[in-house]
């Protein structure tokens, strides 16, 4: 992971002379646990690599993090951050502050009903609540909201990828006629340019008047800011053994074995966010589409298409199911949604793309039936075999991600779930057992006694310092 967002961030150049995967290895020093033991080989005693696979102190200095704040909360990344914001997108707290009244400010809609907060509430964890938003004119779209909080650290925006950025993930919104429905970007500039304290804030801020790019990296300054760790999991991965319950740490041991769900979702100290940033068809979208004939439907409508037009066939239509292939045009692609974060999942529901799964009992659900079966099927979907039981963990498990910001409200939105467990839409033992169908073998239950996955840490060490 670390390798493609240095990749995708020319602004990270390695010194003369200090090779990319130098510069990886350099990265990977400023993460080192503090208990792995002083012994623990090359990786674990940091620097970059030598022509001996050693790593030296001048190449580790090479990587700068001089612009990483100093109070990120456990879980957050220092070197994640670096490789994600680059120095000149370092937020300032004027643009900050005009980034969050943006945010907040319902007159950057046609008529005033619709701020980026209606869909992405604060104080919901940054999500509505709905299986899909709503819009101006109460319309609705085919996509459900999903969290920004750690979005900056996204390889790409949107479900499918559509925007490279946050800046040009905050454009589109904006202009979509049924999310804020303004007409174009001038349409937009001309409204705030007529309200005087965003004529006073933005020459402040930037030096000029309004502009539609302006307005965009206020945005992103402000969704830079929505990083968040300080999870009961965080405490448990550095060696806080009892900050989750028995029931938590068998579900991290199913996550990482039998469940497979380490395979897209897989999280330590380096890689956080509990998500491969990949796009992977597991088969949601397959409950009521045919996807061989509406790919080649929609071939004739995007091969040509622009990223407005892609933006709203994404929200309006019936080809918001095909995913990530609207924006790639491969036909790999055809009905692929990118890996969301794990973090602060108790409090997003409703998940997927469409919001159409209500419970973590149903994704469960979901993923144990190795999902439904399409021509497209990612090939790592297969039946999990899991009992009630080890469900039941692994939902434990998932509620250890959330915040301590947002413990209250996923402790609430936990209960409501609870409340829904006796209805499972999403349920089908007999192939999720192997009793009927054929989506593989399940994967074998590792002897706990002799080596428990969860312990694992980043650096192949246990958790508890080596034992």
């Amino acid at each position: 992971m670390l390798l493609r967002f240095i990749s995708k961030r020319p602004w990270i150049k390695p010194a003369v002379g200090v090779s990319l995967g130098v510069l990886v290895a350099a990265a990977c020093a400023h993460e080192k646990p503090s208990n792995v033991p002083s012994g623990g080989g090359p990786a674990a005693q940091g620097g970059a690599p030598s022509s001996t696979g050693e790593v030296s102190d001048a190449a580790a200095a090479s990587f700068s993090m001089a612009h990483v704040p100093k109070d990120l909360p456990i879980g957050v990344s220092p070197t994640l951050y670096a490789l994600s914001v680059s120095p000149a997108n370092v937020p300032t707290p004027d643009k900050v502050a005009l980034g969050d009244k943006l945010f907040d400010d319902k007159r950057l809609s046609v008529d005033g009903t619709v701020s980026c907060a209606t869909c992405h509430e604060p104080k919901r964890g940054f999500v509505d609540h709905k299986v899909t938003s709503e819009g101006v004119g109460k319309q609705r779209g085919q996509r459900n909201a999903p969290t920004i909080l750690n979005a900056m650290f996204g390889e790409t925006q949107f479900w499918d990828g559509r925007a490279p950025t946050l800046e040009e993930q905050a454009k589109l919104p904006i202009l979509n006629p049924i999310e804020m429905g303004q007409k174009s970007p001038a349409d937009v500039v001309a409204k705030l340019r007529g309200i005087p304290e965003y004529v006073d804030a933005f020459q402040t801020v930037f030096g000029r008047e309004v502009n539609y790019d302006d307005l965009a990296s206020a945005i992103a300054a402000f969704e830079r800011t929505l990083y968040s760790g300080d999870a009961p999991f965080d405490r448990y991965i550095q060696g806080e053994e009892k900050a989750i319950d028995a029931s938590a740490r068998r579900g991290w041991a199913l996550f990482n074995g039998k469940g497979r769900c380490n395979s897209c979702h897989a999280g330590n100290a380096i890689s956080p966010l509990f998500s491969d940033q990949k796009f992977h068809n597991i088969g949601i979208a397959a409950h009521k589409q045919n996807f061989p004939e509406l790919a080649r439907e929609a071939m004739g409508i995007v091969q040509l298409g622009n990223e407005k037009q892609i933006d709203e066939l994404a929200l309006e239509t019936k080809f918001s199911e095909l995913g990530r292939f609207l924006v790639t045009k491969q036909v790999s692609d055809v009905g692929g949604f990118k890996t969301p974060t794990l973090r602060n999942i108790a409090v997003t529901a409703p998940y997927m793309h469409d919001g159409s799964l209500a419970t973590l009992w149903d994704v469960m659900d979901h993923y144990n039936k190795g999902g439904i079966p399409n021509p497209f099927l990612d090939g790592g979907m297969q039946r999990l075999g899991l009992i009630e039981a080890e469900i039941d963990d692994l939902v434990k498990f998932m509620t250890t991600l959330t915040s301590e910001k947002f413990a209250a409200l996923g402790r609430a939105e936990m209960a409501k779930q609870t409340a829904l467990k006796g209805t499972r839409p999403q349920r089908d033992t007999a192939v999720a057992m192997g009793k009927k169908g054929d989506l593989g073998d399940i994967a074998p239950d590792p002897d706990l006694k002799v080596k428990n996955p969860a312990d694992i840490g980043a650096f192949g060490v246990y958790v508890d310092g080596g034992r």
